[in-house]
């Protein structure tokens, strides 16, 4: 299981329309490709989407801090030192998702290796996930189009709602919009992307209190200290800390201080193994979570609901699953199917999914 190479491929798919939200916009998949590659000639894939408004990194800085610094220093260990691993990775700051995608590039050449799902090796609790999809900024009739389009098509009923801009009534609109067509039975909450202040955010949802919503995430910034305790200390629902819990450390701050009551867990920014971190503390604190969504294409998806479906508590909650459907294309041999609202495992050994040779040939950008 010794690691040979470590590989950073560039590439760039089109979505079909853009994705807007508080902290910007998205109108290509520019993400990295992350490959590890053993003597026993098994290779584990993973994707990086960089997100340069929430994390610092591009798609370049990606590229270049994983061939400079990450992949000398792990080439010739082996898949089982993760903690080696993760040691030698943290003595640079930052850099989540390259790191995120290395590590869960191993973990998929482990399962390869040994023939086993990374699912079942991480807990195996079941092989499917609920589906939550992700609305962004758009007139209320759109994005009441979009949800209807989404729960005919593929049988999704929970949608989390971009909201954030100014004035607040724009937001409380929308939701308003797809509560009333969309009906009782479904799920709906919000994210701000911390777009509005403590004080807008304790508007907007007083507005929304009878809209029957799950959550509110990252209404307004962690480091308004005051003001985000103050707002979540008046709210009836759990607020999930995303973007605010990059560490472990990070969370138990945002907990244990009152500034957050549940928390978004995505692999494309801890990986599987910090990932699992993650999962125990929360399990430990008593905290909701849920599985977040990075903007990821079919391979990072197949990364999350992995790991989702291997426990019970971030089973139990549709995990947001579904914008690889805003792509016109993907890398992987045989896309990802949502099925009744549901994705379920692949049954292949690690991820389960290939990548095909001519995509990536056709959409990397380093050739």
């Amino acid at each position: 299981m010794k690691i040979t190479a470590v590989e950073a491929i560039p590439f760039a798919i089109p979505y079909v329309k853009p994705l807007r939200f508080a902290s910007g916009e998205v109108h290509s998949a520019e993400h990295v490709l992350v490959r590890v590659h053993t003597a026993d000639g098994v290779t584990g894939a993973a994707e990086a989407p960089p997100r340069p408004f929430t994390y610092g990194e591009t798609q370049a800085s990606i590229v270049a801090v994983i061939e400079q610094l990450f992949a000398p220093q792990i080439v010739g260990l082996t898949l089982m030192q993760r903690e080696v691993v993760a040691a030698r990775l943290g003595r640079t700051v930052g850099n989540p998702t390259a790191k995120a995608a290395i590590d869960m590039a191993m973990w998929d050449a482990f399962g390869r290796t040994v023939e086993r799902r990374i699912t079942d090796l991480l807990g195996g609790f079941t092989d499917r996930m609920r589906v939550s999809h992700m609305l962004g900024f758009d007139e209320p009739a759109t994005m009441v189009a979009e949800a209807e389009r989404m729960r005919d098509r593929y049988g999704i009923t929970t949608f989390k709602v971009k909201v954030g801009r100014q004035p607040v009534s724009l937001d409380v609109a929308v939701v308003r919009a797809l509560r009333e067509c969309l009906g009782e039975d479904v799920e709906l909450y919000v994210d701000g992307n911390r777009g509005w202040t403590a004080a807008e955010s304790a508007q907007a949802m007083h507005q929304m209190s009878d809209c029957g919503l799950l959550f509110a995430e990252e209404l307004c910034p962690a480091d308004d200290v005051l003001g985000r305790r103050w707002l979540v200390s008046r709210l009836d629902i759990p607020f999930i800390a995303d973007e605010s819990v990059v560490t472990s450390a990070d969370i138990t701050r945002e907990i244990l201080s009152g500034s957050a009551t549940a928390v978004s867990i995505k692999t494309a920014r801890t990986g599987f193994t910090r990932s699992q971190r993650v999962h125990h503390l929360a399990e430990g604190l008593g905290v909701e979570v849920l599985i977040g969504n990075q903007i990821d294409g079919q391979l990072g998806t197949a990364c999350s609901v992995a790991f989702g479906a291997a426990y019970r508590l971030t089973a139990r909650r549709a995990g947001e699953l579904s914008n690889f459907l805003d792509m016109s294309d993907d890398l992987l041999t045989e896309p990802l199917q949502i099925v009744d609202g549901e994705l379920q495992i692949r049954p292949g050994p690690g991820l389960g999914v290939e990548i095909d040779p001519d995509k990536l040939t056709h959409y990397r950008q380093d050739r």
